[in-house]
């Protein structure tokens, strides 16, 4: 078993590669009484650091880090002898996402309790062992699940739903109305149920259309610092179950994103479009309106999406194209300048010999 414990203000996490290796069903290869107390990168590991290897560009680290443990996958094999003890696992990455889960808990324990300095509307149904920090604003009619966690500056609003176990970190807000699922988290800044951008045009400017319905978010959606889920104009935007946001994305009203899609930073979805399930949308990315994105669809960063897009597609650039496509025009675009200057000199070729038939 792993014990974690605070020396005075640090965490400390005192591990052997044998106790490591039985938490995560791995096999120790060299020393299994190796010791770790911090994490670190493999190409900056130190002495008692615990490290690891999942991406194979990475793999010549292996022979000259000073970690003292390294998770590697199963199936990895060391081409020579490393000063590293090595713990095979199924999945790296994954094994290391469960290190890092409890050495985060034990930084930042969950707490309990209600704030006197919080306002919380008496209507408010709280469930058991709920935290609500200073400030944080309850209204009238919310229902706030087991075990979530509510920080400084947090605002859920009139007769909106949050379910158990979730975490609203300082300065997220939840319009009126609005529903997350089960462990869901929002970071700073993050908005679900804001009014979605609708104006109809008229002789004297734009008169806003109210977005009557609501946003929600399902079981274990996490949404980055300064995202904005819309509210929908009528029916529901709907965010589905384990999907990742990163910070500043933008999903317009009607929306729906399919179950456990990731978006990366400053990527937008125009109003009442479907994005499949399983895909993988790059930074910057734009989805224009009133579409269909099917499931596994892969955008490469800066991809602007204008029409429906069959599942299954690795896609990039704008307009969006096939990826091995948008690579060879790539190449081809950056031959322009040269290619210019070939027709330029062509040009002048075939107005020389014009002007020499035309002598004759």
């Amino acid at each position: 078993m792993l014990f974690l414990h605070f020396s005075q203000t640090r965490l400390t996490m005192d591990f052997t590669a044998k106790q490591i290796a039985q938490y995560l069903s791995g096999q120790v290869l060299g020393d299994e009484n190796a010791k770790v107390n911090t994490f670190a990168k493999i190409e900056e590991g130190r002495p008692g650091a615990i490290s690891f290897l999942s991406n194979p560009k990475y793999a010549d680290y292996l022979y000259t880090t000073q970690s003292s443990i390294v998770l590697v996958n199963r199936d990895f094999k060391p081409e020579k002898q490393t000063s590293a003890t090595l713990i095979q696992v199924d999945n790296a990455y994954e094994s290391l996402a469960r290190l890092l889960t409890l050495y985060s808990q034990a930084v930042n324990p969950p707490r309990q309790g209600i704030s006197p300095l919080a306002s919380v509307a008496e209507s408010a149904k709280i469930g058991k062992d709920v935290f609500i920090g200073p400030f944080a604003v309850i209204e009238d009619g919310a229902e706030i699940g087991d075990n979530t966690q509510i920080y400084s500056h947090a605002f859920v609003g009139q007769g909106a739903k949050i379910g158990c176990n979730c975490i609203l970190y300082p300065n997220a807000t939840v319009y009126y109305g609005c529903i997350l699922g089960n462990r869901c988290t929002m970071h700073s800044g993050s908005v679900v149920g804001a009014d979605g951008f609708g104006f109809a045009p008229t002789p004297h400017g734009y008169d806003k259309i109210p977005q009557i319905g609501i946003a929600q978010l399902e079981d274990d959606v996490e949404i980055g610092a300064n995202t904005c889920v819309d509210r929908s104009t009528m029916g529901r935007t709907i965010v589905r179950k384990g999907v990742k946001l990163d910070n500043m994305v933008q999903i317009a009203h009607n929306v729906e994103v399919g179950e456990n899609t990731v978006i990366s930073a400053q990527s937008g979805i125009a109003g009442s479009t479907k994005v499949g399930q399983w895909c993988m949308i790059g930074g910057q990315s734009g989805i224009t309106g009133h579409i269909k994105v099917g499931d596994k669809v892969n955008l490469g960063a800066k991809t602007g999406i204008l029409s429906s897009t069959p599942d299954n597609q690795n896609v990039m650039g704008y307009p969006s194209m096939e990826m091995r496509g948008f690579m060879r025009s790539s190449v081809a675009f950056r031959s322009l300048p040269d290619m210019q200057k070939e027709i330029r000199a062509l040009q002048k070729e075939v107005e020389s010999l014009k002007s020499k038939l035309e002598d004759k």
